[in-house]
């Protein structure tokens, strides 16, 4: 799974910002207002965990998001999902009781 990368806030605004749309790493410095160098870091690691994938147009490098990681993640989060919306369930019957 992709925890490890997806645990760094600046990776997570990385996808979030290639989720809207493909984009150059100098695109994402100035989104981001990061170096240059440490896009480049955070982008290699989430291209090694094969959340992005890159193409080369002429001289620059345009991300884009894969998202069949992702859809591991979301698959293993589904039980913990269902928990909670129980739990929830359970409050809102206590509290419906109550009022």
């Amino acid at each position: 799974m992709s925890f490890t990368a997806l645990a760094e806030p600046s990776r997570r605004q990385i996808l979030d910002l290639l989720r809207e749309r493909e984009r150059s790493v100098g695109e994402l410095v100035d989104d981001l207002g990061l170096s240059q160098p440490g896009v480049s870091k955070h982008l290699r690691v989430l291209r090694d965990a094969g959340l992005v994938a890159v193409r080369i147009d002429a001289q620059r490098r345009i991300y884009q998001v894969r998202p069949e990681p992702l859809v591991e993640i979301d698959a293993w989060l589904a039980p913990y999902r269902r928990m909670w919306a129980r739990s929830l369930d359970a409050l809102e019957a206590h509290l419906a009781e109550d009022g």
